[in-house]
């Protein structure tokens, strides 16, 4: 059993009050003051103020280890972090490997892959929401992409961006319990041709992205009404893309994605998350709403050669939200790293990429990226 370990500093976190965010973003409405972030145990508020449900969003989880079976220091950490969430969110950026998978469709540094230990994992640090929408769902072929549906879906977890067509995978996946949320899941660029979903055939919902930089309007409007529709049943509303478009710089945020993500907002999602550049972007609000244009990596089982990303795709951050109803009322960031060169030199693959908190001037360079100061 994972437990915490009494001998290491707490997270350098940093709360973010409502008044900040409207200073930061200069959203002019005035709005209620945030209520502090407390302690939570295992998932469970101790100290959270009544009536709120904290949402927690994480990097995607290119687990390609039994990272949970192997347990490393820091990791402890890690997880009792993730599990003060009620909704815990992340993109799954591996196919799972199943007798019924197809064959791999890459054979380079990129074919990406993990296991029923990837899903068991990610039940220990308490995820029960997740994006299956990206450009690696298609690793193992058509078949690895309804394989990896169906031992998602038989592992317990709330999911949405893959289907039989493009109407299921359009569809929003709902989190009954313990708290009332939606997700509509969607991905853009490096998606194969075979990997998205079409009427007759099954894959991931894409949204193409045309050459004047304008998302497809028909791509759109399925996903905006899905977005709708979700809101119509759930109390909260997460819309996840999966980005791949970034033009010449991944670090940038580019005019049309921020139009994107309002797009999602004006729908009705009370959050937008992307992922696809694995590095974090700045934070921004919108009618008081959260849309957090990159959150990088919680797991990076990457098999690129060291140098190969700038040092920043190695750092990231775990974020806590906390709702009255569908209102924010605070906002904390995280800080993590992980580990480009490994733990063990005669284990260099499986121990990269392993999530650790942050601290000092590396937390703070964290929070200075999202926050945008």
């Amino acid at each position: 059993m994972i437990t915490p370990s009494p001998k290491r500093q707490s997270p350098e976190r940093h709360t973010v009050k409502r008044r900040d965010i409207l200073r930061w973003f200069g959203i002019a409405a005035m709005m209620p003051l945030g209520v502090p972030v407390l302690a939570q145990t295992n998932g469970v508020a101790s100290g959270r103020a009544p009536g709120l449900t904290r949402v927690t969003l994480a990097g995607q989880a290119l687990m390609k280890y039994p990272l949970c079976s192997q347990p490393y220091d820091g990791l402890a950490e890690v997880i009792s972090e993730l599990r003060k969430g009620d909704i815990i969110f992340t993109n799954l950026e591996v196919a799972i490997q199943t007798e019924a998978s197809g064959a791999p469709t890459r054979d380079t540094e990129f074919f990406h892959a993990g296991s029923q230990q990837t899903l068991d994992c990610l039940h220990t640090m308490g995820f029960n929401l997740v994006a299956l929408s990206n450009n690696h769902a298609f690793d193992l072929g058509t078949e690895g992409i309804v394989a990896t549906r169906d031992a998602v879906a038989a592992a317990g977890f709330v999911h949405a961006g893959t289907g039989d067509n493009v109407a299921q995978a359009s569809a929003p996946g709902y989190l009954q319990a313990p708290a009332n949320a939606a997700l509509v899941s969607m991905a853009m660029g490096k998606i194969r041709e075979g990997g998205a979903a079409t009427e007759q055939r099954p894959g991931v919902n894409e949204v193409r992205l045309g050459a004047d930089l304008k998302p497809n309007a028909e791509d759109m409007a399925r996903n905006l009404a899905s977005i709708a529709e979700a809101k119509r049943h759930a109390a909260l509303v997460v819309a996840y893309l999966h980005n791949h478009e970034w033009g010449d710089d991944m670090a940038i945020t580019k005019p049309w994605a921020r139009d994107f993500a309002r797009q999602c907002i004006d729908a009705g999602a009370d959050i937008f998350v992307s992922h696809g550049a694995p590095l974090v972007h700045a934070i921004e609000m919108y009618k008081g709403k959260p849309m957090l244009h990159g959150l990088g990596s919680l797991v990076f089982h990457s098999h690129t050669d060291v140098g190969y990303y700038v040092p920043e795709v190695w750092e990231s951050a775990i974020i806590h939200l906390d709702f009255d109803g569908d209102t924010l009322r605070n906002l904390e960031i995280v800080p993590l790293w992980t580990n480009e060169l490994g733990d063990d030199p005669d284990s260099h693959w499986p121990t990269r990429g392993r999530p650790r908190l942050a601290h000092g001037e590396q937390a703070d360079r964290i929070r200075r990226r999202l926050t945008g100061f």
